[in-house]
């Protein structure tokens, strides 16, 4: 017994020696993972067509008026990763990957998830389960993105759109907050997925009017259009690159950050038009 013991320890041992020899230090500069979501009409899709050699996966017909290069509109989910088994498989020069947008192919894949379940509406699923089966979709679009990062170069940005939501804070009275307009379930499985997640939004002043009972807050739009970047009572946001709090919505803006974050070398650039 006691020789066994001794191979069982000398067997792990050696793993734990190789495990060792595969710790790495310091940064590692990799191609950004990026959910955009933010109000209607903003410029989200303009801000993701200026990132480079972009080409866009099409889920909602709302690109034609930017030039940029784009797959044709998507109408089932089979069709998105079809788009992206391409981009995979063949020999392109695009640099960045545009999923635009997610609550519209969020639609696509619940279509699927009734089909698969024979129903005419996922809700019909009892207890919540339909959005449980949706997410074993989402498992299978993430790891493509992630297949085109790792192993092909290409940055990647996820465009949604905002919804307000009711926030029951633990630590304090509820309120409402700004996120992303897809089911929690996938919105969480996202954030945690994305190096950044960024709230485009207007700029608010709010200034006071009237006296007494009939006080009231006002909101003054100052059309400036900006991207929080870090988590606030109003709205959901992260990143990792240690971003200022807010940022102009220009991909300038973001792009002085990444010190170097490399995407592939692209042979002759991204070309616009259709895929």
């Amino acid at each position: 017994m006691a020789g066994s013991g001794t191979l069982r320890w000398t067997f792990r041992k050696e793993e734990a020696m190789a495990l060792l020899d595969q710790v790495t230090s310091g940064r590692e500069k990799r191609p950004r993972r990026i959910m955009l979501y933010g109000v209607q009409g903003i410029g989200k899709s303009t801000w993701a067509a200026q990132a480079p050699a972009p080409v866009f996966v099409q889920t909602e017909d709302g690109l034609g008026d930017i030039d940029t290069t784009k797959f044709p509109v998507a109408t089932t989910f089979d069709d998105v990763m079809g788009s992206i088994s391409s981009l995979y498989t063949e020999r392109h020069s695009y640099q960045t990957v545009v999923v635009d947008s997610l609550d519209w192919m969020e639609r696509l894949i619940w279509a699927e998830v009734c089909k698969e379940q024979n129903v005419k509406s996922i809700d019909a699923i009892g207890y919540g389960k339909g959005f449980g089966f949706a997410l074993s979709h989402w498992n299978d679009f993430l790891p493509g993105i992630s297949a085109l990062r790792d192993d092909k170069g290409m940055m990647a940005i996820l465009i949604a759109h905002s919804k307000i939501e009711r926030f029951e804070d633990p630590t304090s009275d509820a309120y409402d907050r700004y996120s992303p307009r897809i089911h929690k379930t996938a919105a969480h499985l996202i954030q945690e997925w994305a190096d950044e997640s960024l709230f485009a939004h207007h700029r608010v002043l709010t200034r006071q009017a009237g006296d007494g009972l009939h006080k009231k807050t006002k909101g003054i739009g100052t059309g400036e259009r900006i991207i929080s970047t870090q988590e606030q009572a109003a709205h959901q946001a992260k990143n990792r690159l240690n971003l200022p709090p807010e940022l102009p919505l220009e991909w300038e803006a973001y792009a002085q950050f990444l010190n170097g974050i490399k995407v592939k070398k692209a042979a002759n650039g991204g070309q616009k038009g259709k895929v």
